[in-house]
């Protein structure tokens, strides 16, 4: 078997295979030209199995990370979490492309980790459409904060004026793109409908979610979305000291955790048992953005109860309390 551990840039490929009698590393493009001679190289090895490793990282390993598996490669795609793990296991002190290359095609020797799946035609479409509707919303952003910086000029003030609304038009257009494409598709209908039974997850939240988790029936824990999230707790502790912070891994999905926060804040005021969840940690001393952490990992941990069972949101279920039942 040859492993292979590649550091995905925007621009580059850095690549470090796995072979007798040292490692060989490689920097290559990252696009089509890039892959052809990546699989060149690949092939000078001899017949062998390749197995080819990647971290989780976004937009810049998709592309990559397909065209290795419509080739017939094994791939697998870590989540950075364990890989930034595994470097501190081995005392790894220094930090280049070539040893992250080198690190990751270690990784996936020792630890084997799941082979990977590409999304479907439908989740690759509805991906797109959520990360166009996130520029979009980047771009009116920026062009209010032009605005209301107020422009001495009434020219720029129109024009930034027609600019806003040419892309409100476009949010909105994308918004009912995204609404139809999960509608044509049952699966994916099924699992919105699932999501946005739980108060607090709206129609937007889900969107990113099934877009950049993708189906959560594929994880086999629910403690895999929440470190793919970064919302897994760390407590930092010294000696015999009671005294500790607590704080996230924020080794995930910014994004994510970006779209959780306001579902959150709304949760915990109009969701029963983030409600009641909420007002027990605040009782027990954590700090407000303390508990609304708590109740993004916690709205997490009932995505992916809905989704894995196929029941809607039920607050007496998730409490772990039996409704009564009253005879007539």
């Amino acid at each position: 078997m040859l492993y292979v551990g590649i550091d995905v840039a925007k621009a580059t490929l850095q690549v470090c295979v796995l072979s007798e009698p040292k490692a060989q590393q490689r920097e290559l493009a990252n696009n089509r030209t890039g892959y052809k001679r990546l699989a060149k190289w690949l092939k000078s090895f001899g017949s062998r199995e390749v197995w080819v490793t990647l971290e989780a990282t976004g937009t810049y390993g998709d592309e990559v990370s397909g065209w290795l598996y419509r080739e017939g490669y094994r791939v697998s795609v870590v989540n950075p979490a364990r890989i930034k793990a595994y470097a501190e296991s081995q005392l790894t002190r220094h930090k280049t492309d070539a040893i992250d290359a080198h690190l990751i095609a270690d990784f996936c020797r020792t630890q084997q980790p799941p082979l990977w799946t590409p999304p479907s035609d439908a989740e690759r479409e509805l991906r797109a459409l959520v990360r166009h509707l996130d520029d979009l919303k980047a771009l009116r952003q920026a062009e209010k904060n032009r605005l209301e910086a107020k422009p001495d000029s009434v020219v720029v003030v129109h024009q930034l004026e027609q600019l806003i609304a040419v892309l409100d038009a476009q949010i909105a257009d994308t918004v009912q793109r995204i609404r139809d494409h999960i509608d044509r598709h049952p699966d994916l209908k099924t699992q919105h409908e699932l999501l946005t039974s739980i108060p607090g997850l709206g129609d937007l939240t889900s969107f990113h979610l099934l877009a950049e988790v993708g189906d959560l029936r594929r994880f086999t824990d629910v403690r895999q979305v929440v470190a793919l999230v970064g919302l897994n707790p760390r407590q930092r502790q010294s000696g015999r000291s009671m005294h500790y912070t607590a704080g996230i891994a924020r080794m995930g999905r910014s994004d994510l955790r970006a779209a959780l926060y306001m579902p959150a804040v709304v949760a915990k005021h109009h969701n029963p048992v983030l409600k009641a969840f909420a007002e027990r940690l605040t009782r027990n001393g954590l700090k407000k953005k303390e508990v609304i952490v708590a109740v993004m990992r916690k709205l997490l941990h009932l995505a992916y109860g809905v989704i894995k069972s196929g029941r809607p949101f039920d607050p007496h279920y998730a409490q772990g309390v039996t409704p009564k039942v009253v005879t007539p």
